[in-house]
């Protein structure tokens, strides 16, 4: 059984996925096709990474992950190929692979496009798809496109810290407004060391344990958890914590604007204090 995941910014209101998956199914009628997410938030990369990364790791093994976002950073040449941890990867070259993986891919594959064409989404997913049906076919993947690609690379965002803080950014808030920190259980522990702490957000919200689900804590009171994915997890039980807060995910058009609106990033950190 082959499996072909979708995670795009392009959202669902139009026909664009649907085309998409048609390109697809051409290509194999059996092939299954998977939505990882269609809401993307445009031009985030801390959140397309998060998502992806998140998900990507609980698929079987040579499973093909198609990522639609941001897909036109600049005047694109050459679709990637990627094969890393027995997974192919067919997405634009605009860093993004860098940030999911936290590490230089296995092998990264140039796929040329087509320099008559407009080269519009489906353009682009429409050689995606050849793509997977070369390889389905049993061609390797070091046959198909151009080899040792120069590509852009991004660096993953990480937590800032001292002996005593360690401060994230807010990569994502959820349907249920729950909110994501990019502080890992293992970056949190190993800055611990055993020491009390004191979660700090806004001016003066505190949180100073960790709990291990939302039953831990009374209808209406807040916590702090580490989810699914290994990552801080701020929520209300049976509430909205990032409305009630005022919590905003990271934006990058907000970290590169005007000084006005540097005063309100303190909404896109949160803070750990270590004592002792």
């Amino acid at each position: 059984m082959n499996f072909v995941t979708l995670t795009s910014d392009i959202g669902t209101t139009d026909y664009l996925i649907s085309a998409v998956k048609a390109q697809l199914l051409q290509v194999h009628p059996d092939l299954q096709l998977v939505d990882i997410s269609h809401n993307i938030s445009p031009f985030n990369y801390p959140q397309a990474s998060y998502i992806c990364r998140s998900a990507f790791r609980h698929f079987p093994e040579f499973t093909f992950h198609i990522i639609l976002v941001n897909l036109f950073e600049k005047p694109p040449e050459n679709l990637l190929l990627i094969f890393h941890r027995n997974q192919y990867i067919l997405c634009a070259d605009n860093g993004l692979a860098n940030m999911i993986f936290e590490e230089k891919p296995d092998i990264v594959m140039g796929i040329p496009l087509n320099k008559k064409s407009q080269n519009t989404t489906l353009d682009c997913t429409k050689i995606m798809a050849n793509t997977i049906k070369r390889i389905l076919n049993g061609e390797a993947i070091q046959e198909i496109g151009i080899p040792d690609i120069n590509y852009i690379e991004k660096h993953p965002m990480q937590p800032i810290n001292d002996d005593n803080i360690l401060e994230g950014q807010i990569i994502y808030i959820d349907n249920f407004e729950n909110v994501i920190v990019n502080i890992t259980r293992k970056q949190f522990e190993k800055q611990r060391r055993g020491r009390k702490f004191k979660i700090l957000f806004l001016r003066d919200e505190t949180i100073n344990k960790i709990s291990k689900s939302y039953a831990d804590v009374h209808e209406g009171e807040k916590l702090a958890f580490f989810n699914s994915a290994d990552f801080l997890e701020i929520a209300v039980n049976k509430g909205n914590a990032a409305g009630l807060f005022g919590l905003k995910g990271f934006s990058d058009k907000a970290s590169r604007s005007s000084v006005i609106m540097q005063s309100k990033l303190m909404y896109q950190t949160v803070k750990i204090h270590f004592e002792g």
